[in-house]
């Protein structure tokens, strides 16, 4: 019989996950503040989407790599500690320098190195998680994680409104960011760090020897088959060559290229792995993303929906709420700025919720499944989507977060637990990695497709990306269907 991994406590497992609640702040400042950072830096909104690209690019080369090492690694300081302590060090440095950017291409710099060093930090983090939790509690603990990320993004959506509250200034002139952005961010690294680093110094981790001798009962790829590389290469080159016909025909932005060269450059890919016979990271994680199991492909798409919405709103919030129900759509004004400070104070309901959520998901999956409790959340978030449209009382949009809030809390945890059981222990950070190009890839579709949405369909109205992320939540909750329990229930 293998031998088992030990049950975790409730206080092991908050400690475990504790660092959830500082990585987040590498998220929600900049999905809060990026948008408002680069248009008072002198972006349009037209091109406020093509600076938030660097950051997608990076995930889709980060994620499975460091994840590949980190299932190689093992020092004195552990199997995935390296890693995830060298990127919060790097992401608390990118978040003091964003805001002191003087010109718009440092601060996308800044954002590029932030994304990249998040991406560095969380994959492998999130594969400490699954590696330090026995099947029966990986649901508990990817629910713990959601709930430290949620506070972490409350606090982190906050802070640029509670320096406000505490006297400094939220409105800037061209050129300049406001003090209580400044501040904010500063705060942030702090937290971020500390968090991370209390996480690290809280937990020790099994060695590579240990943890191949635990069942995971997953099995490994079938053998790599050069021919049916081949002919899949040949249809994303054809895909992407199409692309590009249709996005000349249609006088498509610039913006939506990154979807061509993205297939192509897949497609050449495994053009050349085809050819390979060594072994090595490259030619491992192309096998892996060939061979996912059905379970996963479908997860993949559950997760292109859900994030293509969540990243729409991250991109085009501030403007919209800004627009509507503040009646300005002049970055660094007054009226601008209080419903950009506004759109903080939204995401941290939506993010408290989504922590709150926590308690109630598991009674749900208890007795839907995990797959029905993601679908049914997703739904509700859709409505709350929609119900935005109606809303013009600003107070009344925190109604709107509770849905969104639902949705996000099954969105961080429950396609991550359904998954964990069926990944081998010696390539769960490979395949987590690879797991997170599929929030990745929405974001480059994203950035190639919202400004041409938005123009030829909503009428050039930033609000109109209420309609779109419903919609792709409503596709989500369908995809999340055809998904297998692959997790033990919660409970």
């Amino acid at each position: 019989m293998s031998p088992q991994k030990s049950p975790l406590g409730l206080w092991q497992i908050c400690l475990l996950c504790v660092g959830a609640f500082g990585i987040q702040f590498g998220f929600a400042l900049p999905q809060a503040n990026a948008t408002r950072i680069f248009q008072n830096l002198g972006s349009s909104l037209d091109h406020v989407p093509l600076l938030w690209l660097a950051g997608p690019i990076t995930g889709l080369i980060v994620q499975p790599l460091v994840g590949y090492y980190s299932d190689r690694t093992w020092t004195g300081a552990g199997r995935r500690r390296p890693y995830y302590l060298s990127g919060a060090l790097l992401a608390a440095f990118a978040l003091v320098a964003m805001p002191n950017a003087a010109t718009l291409w440092v601060a996308m710099l800044m954002f590029w190195l932030l994304d990249a060093s998040i991406n560095f930090t969380m994959g492998p983090y999130r594969a400490l998680v699954a590696d330090q939790l026995s099947q029966q509690q990986r649901s508990t603990g990817f629910l713990v994680y959601m709930f430290f990320a949620s506070v972490g993004a409350v606090v982190g959506s906050l802070l640029p409104w509670i320096m406000t509250r505490l006297g400094l200034s939220s409105v800037a002139p061209p050129g300049v960011i406001s003090d209580s952005v400044k501040l904010g961010f500063y705060t942030g690294a702090v937290l971020l760090l500390g968090a991370v680093i209390l996480s690290a110094i809280s937990n020790r981790e099994y060695p590579p020897e240990l943890l191949d001798k635990f069942d995971d009962g997953a099995a490994e790829p079938a053998p790599r088959s050069a021919s049916s590389m081949q002919r899949h290469a040949l249809g994303w080159v054809a895909v992407g060559a199409a692309g590009w016909l249709l996005a000349w025909w249609a006088e498509a932005r610039p913006a939506l290229y990154v979807l061509v060269f993205a297939s192509l450059a897949y497609g050449a890919f495994l053009l050349l792995a085809s050819r390979m016979r060594s072994q090595n990271a490259f030619t491992s994680i192309i096998d892996d993303l060939e061979h996912m199991s059905g379970s996963m492909r479908w997860l993949a798409v559950v997760q292109f929906f859900s994030w293509f919405g969540l990243f729409a709103l991250f991109i085009y919030t501030t403007p919209a709420v800004a627009k509507m129900h503040f009646g300005s759509d002049v970055p660094g004004t007054p009226a601008y700025e209080a419903g950009a400070n506004w759109v903080g104070v939204l995401f941290a309901v939506y993010n408290g919720l989504g922590a709150a959520a926590a308690l109630v998901i598991p009674l749900l999956v208890r007795r839907l499944g995990m797959r029905r409790t993601h679908q049914l959340n997703l739904w509700i978030g859709a409505a709350g989507l929609l119900s935005m449209l109606w809303i013009r009382d600003p107070d009344w949009l925190l109604a709107s977060m509770v849905g969104l809030g639902i949705a996000w809390g099954s969105i961080v945890a429950l396609p991550y637990a359904m998954l964990a059981n069926s990944l081998p222990a010696r390539k769960m950070g490979v395949n987590m990695g690879i797991f997170n190009i599929f929030i990745v890839i929405p974001q480059l579709f994203a950035i190639g497709m919202l400004p041409w949405l938005l123009d030829r369909i909503g009428d050039g109205e930033p609000s109109f990306v209420f309609v779109l992320a419903a919609a792709a939540w409503l596709l989500a909750g369908v995809a999340a269907w055809r998904v297998r329990d692959a997790a033990p229930r919660a409970g």
